[in-house]
């Protein structure tokens, strides 16, 4: 594992944050220094080339890391996130962690998802979002007595199928692309004590869907939902919902359209900063 590392003006985030949106070979941690104008720019790349091609474009430095040592040599541990009155997101890694994190929020339940390779730790919009809509969805099946199913495709830390089984869905599934995000989500589930949620290594767009889901979340880069728009809709259940995430504002009309051509028909488009999610049903097959 290497890093490129680069201070730079704190004005600039979002211009950074959207070079590096559709990298798959390459993760932004942005970190801020309370009082200063300054941020620090760290981008963690496999390939020592990946991170050498950065250097000499924008200048800065490049180490080698061991991949165990990412969270130790990333951004410093992040706050909680509270997700409607349901849930705490929190970095805790240990049993004892996870104690302390029900004692401080006694009325929530705790999702555990510690600082790693893998995307999705609650704090980004697109994460953040989706958990919020899922946790809605979910108390209108409740209250209609409907039982539910979930599907996290991207699943990345595990933490939407995570959230899905806590919120009472009789069936989870995810996968990802990378078996690392496979393996961290599995650990998450452990960590969890979800252990009925399933995750496996897919490609989404080679994927062939064999069975359907009532909820199906995929927060994903947008060019990825544009070309895996067919599969996804096969995926839904009758009456079931699509979420749609990791959507820039300025991919946002063209990704969307894309999916209303595959039958993806749109109820609820959410703006959180510069990032896009989408969320609506599917055409009747």
């Amino acid at each position: 594992m290497f890093v490129w590392s680069k201070l730079t003006a704190s004005r600039s985030a979002d211009t950074w944050e959207e070079r590096f949106a559709q990298s798959t070979d390459a993760t932004l941690v942005i970190t801020s220094f309370p009082g200063r104008q300054m941020i620090r720019l760290e981008v963690y790349c496999e390939a020592q080339s990946r991170a050498k091609a950065i250097q000499k474009e924008f200048g800065g430095v490049v180490t080698r890391l061991k991949t165990q040592n990412w969270a130790a040599h990333s951004s410093q541990t992040p706050p909680p996130v509270k997700v409607r009155d349901k849930f705490v997101i929190c970095a805790a890694k240990t049993d004892a962690e996870i104690k302390q994190a029900r004692a401080k929020f006694p009325n929530r339940e705790i999702i555990a998802v510690p600082a790693d390779m893998a995307f999705g730790t609650g704090h980004h919009a697109t994460t953040a979002t989706v958990l919020r809509l899922l946790v809605d969805e979910a108390e209108k099946r409740q209250a209609a007595g409907q039982k539910w199913t979930m599907a996290d495709l991207g699943c990345g830390s595990g933490i939407l199928a995570i959230a899905a089984d806590k919120l009472g869905a009789s069936r989870v599934w995810g996968c990802d692309y990378d078996p690392a995000a496979v393996k961290i989500s599995q650990e998450n589930a452990v960590r969890n004590h979800t252990p009925k949620v399933r995750f496996t290594k897919v490609d989404v767009l080679k994927w062939e869907p064999k069975q359907t889901w009532d909820i199906v979340a995929a927060n994903i880069f947008f060019d990825i939902l544009e070309s895996a728009f067919p599969q996804m809709v096969r995926s839904v259940a009758p009456g079931g919902i699509l979420m749609l995430s990791g959507i820039l504002k300025s991919q946002a009309k063209a990704c969307l359209a894309t999916g209303k051509r595959a039958g993806f028909v749109v109820e609820k488009v959410v703006t959180k900063g510069k990032w896009v999610t989408a969320l609506g049903t599917v055409k009747s097959r």
